[in-house]
């Protein structure tokens, strides 16, 4: 495929989202109330080729580069931040599938758009038997498990001797039951219930290493340009959707602002008042200096991919840490335009507060707490160990 190629395709997947960001905005409410998305914001990001960004082109698929797909799920993040997280579970967790071993690629990609959920926490045990592992387990907080075709089981192996590692199970998800337990004040439409496995039978080319740097690559191996460092990558992606929500919050102060006043004060027209004139203008440069961030991560990210490296860990630390503090910038932003809005915001008929309120539980997900990550990040710059592995 041709770089010509290739933008057609972004820019053909961006005019579909776009076209589809007020559809998504106008669901918003019952997809809170249903505590999952409807049918029709997967079918028009199905429609749109949002599930198709990350398969290999080979089996069919887009393959995007790492920032094409995140300008794709900032924009669905414009008209929904549930919608736009699931999306991004999905298509990231479709890209960890690429790094498999060509036979269970082979089953994950019979469909070029294919939904996969999961998550890190190795809450399952594998145990050996005939032909492959018994898997039993539940994994909590799993987002996108409602609608996904496969689940990412990361597992506990339990060798016969006592000897145990940690392996990602790839199990259809029809093979799990979901729980209905997400009842939340934030992001409640991305449906992140619990799953369980009981005594499910997984096949041994199923099973394959927690570790990336397992996978044997063939002595002809050339670099592709989408081989990005494991967390870097999904932490970036999560990322680009949690800015799209600061961005559309942006839009949407900016569409209720036409003539309104100011309660209480002779004010009758709020966009003539200077303070919300400097609100604006600082909200604005907010989200546009955590945009500018990022793009120096997507640029690292793919730089080192085109290289066929591996990020350094000083790299990678930095990849976490202007993650979160462009997270931190996004959350600014709609504070200063949601505290902006007067106290009709609060009505659930009003998106804004469900922006607000979307981008305030998301950016405590463990991997892009602020605190969390400005340590790992700080503990490198001063020469210390990061002391994790979530690099």
């Amino acid at each position: 495929m041709t770089t010509t190629e290739s933008e057609a395709d972004v820019a053909s997947v961006l005019d579909a989202v776009r076209d589809i960001v007020p559809i998504l905005r106008r669901n918003g409410l019952d997809a809170e109330d249903r505590r999952w998305l409807p049918d029709e914001n997967v079918e028009l990001l199905e429609r749109a080729g949002v599930f198709r960004m990350a398969t290999p082109r080979h089996f069919g698929g887009l393959e995007f580069p790492v920032a094409d797909q995140a300008r794709v799920l900032a924009e669905i993040a414009r008209g929904d931040g549930s919608t736009a997280w699931i999306a991004s579970v999905w298509v990231s967790s479709t890209w960890m599938a690429t790094m498999y071993p060509e036979e269970l690629q082979k089953e994950i990609f019979a469909s070029s758009s294919v939904r996969i959920s999961g998550g890190f926490t190795p809450s399952g045990i594998l145990t050996p038997t005939e032909g492959g592992y018994v898997l039993n387990g539940a994994w909590r907080f799993n987002s996108g498990a409602r609608g996904a075709h496969w689940n990412i089981a990361t597992s506990i192996v339990q060798g016969p001797d006592g000897a145990e590692s940690e392996a990602i199970a790839v199990v259809p998800m029809s093979d799990f039951v979901v729980a209905d337990d997400w009842n939340t004040s934030s992001v409640a439409a991305t449906g992140s219930c619990t799953s369980t496995a009981t005594d499910v039978f997984v096949p041994a080319h199923r099973v394959v290493s927690a570790d990336p740097a397992a996978y044997e690559l063939p002595p002809d191996y050339q670099p592709t340009g989408r081989e990005y460092g494991l967390f870097g990558y999904i932490i970036a992606q999560g990322v680009s959707a949690l800015i799209g929500i600061a961005r559309g919050a942006y839009d949407l102060f900016l569409e209720r602002l036409p003539s309104r006043g100011i309660a209480y004060t002779k004010w009758t027209d709020q966009s003539q008042h200077p303070l919300t004139q400097i609100q604006v203008a600082t909200a604005e440069s907010k989200i546009a200096a955590a945009e500018a961030l990022m793009r120096g991560v997507y640029e690292l990210l793919q730089r080192r991919a085109d290289a066929g490296e591996e990020p350094t860990v000083p790299e990678k630390a930095s990849v976490r840490g202007h993650s979160a503090y462009a997270v931190q910038l996004a959350r600014e932003a709609v504070e200063i335009l949601y505290n902006a809005s007067g106290a009709g915001v609060i009505q659930r008929d009003v998106p804004l507060q469900r922006f607000h309120r979307d981008l305030q539980g998301l950016s405590l997900h463990g991997m892009i707490l602020l605190g969390t990550s400005l340590e790992v990040y700080g503990r490198v710059l001063l020469g210390l160990d990061p002391e994790t592995p979530l690099l």
